[in-house]
């Protein structure tokens, strides 16, 4: 398939034609970072590997994350996954636990993880500028004696997503700003979806 041989490819060593004839890439960190400068340290500083308690409140109010995924050969993949406020189980200050609610079955997430433990989710609350990053280690589970703490509506997960964290922290909000995306004069042909 020429996708795929497309995909397998070395973008950075492929020449540039078609769209994108005349583009200049980016060839190195260096060069990134003489671009963009350094990251101030409080940005640094603010990544941690334990829950706060702001980061728990957050928690407690989202009823929303997006779960980014790969497999062993680094394809990807995000996974929306919601429920309501609060639907992620802290099991400790370095663990959580999303329970697996019924969808469309393909469970690409699921299938990656398999292979390739490494997820970062992505915590929103509509209407709210708070934005948590949590990149960590997933494991899927088939059952647990917390599995009855997120029985929703009669209905006990089969699965759940226990991820344990390697780094949290609150995430700038200026791109929620700049595409006003909790702005409803911004929600053109939202009522066609689904």
């Amino acid at each position: 398939m020429p996708y795929a041989a497309a995909a397998d490819a070395d973008p950075a060593a492929a020449p540039i034609s078609g769209p994108l004839a005349g583009a200049v890439p980016l060839s190195s960190a260096e060069e990134l970072r003489e671009i963009l400068g350094s990251p101030h340290p409080i940005v640094i500083d603010k990544v941690h590997d334990r829950l706060t308690e702001d980061d728990l409140d957050l928690l407690a109010r989202s009823p929303f994350c997006a779960v980014s995924t790969s497999d062993a050969s680094g394809n990807c993949d995000v996974t929306p996954r919601g429920d309501g406020p609060g639907f992620t189980h802290v099991l400790d200050p370095g663990t959580l636990a999303l329970p697996d609610r019924l969808g469309n079955r393909r469970a690409d997430s699921f299938h990656n993880i398999l292979s390739n433990p490494h997820v970062g989710l992505l915590y929103l609350i509509p209407g709210a500028m708070d934005v948590l990053r949590v990149n960590g280690r997933a494991r899927i589970l088939t059952d647990a004696p917390f599995f009855d703490a997120m029985t929703l509506k009669g209905q006990r997960p089969k699965l759940a997503l226990v991820v344990e964290i390697d780094e949290i922290f609150r995430h700038c909000s200026n791109a929620l700003r700049r595409s006003g995306v909790w702005a409803p004069e911004t929600w053109e042909g939202a009522a066609a979806t689904d």
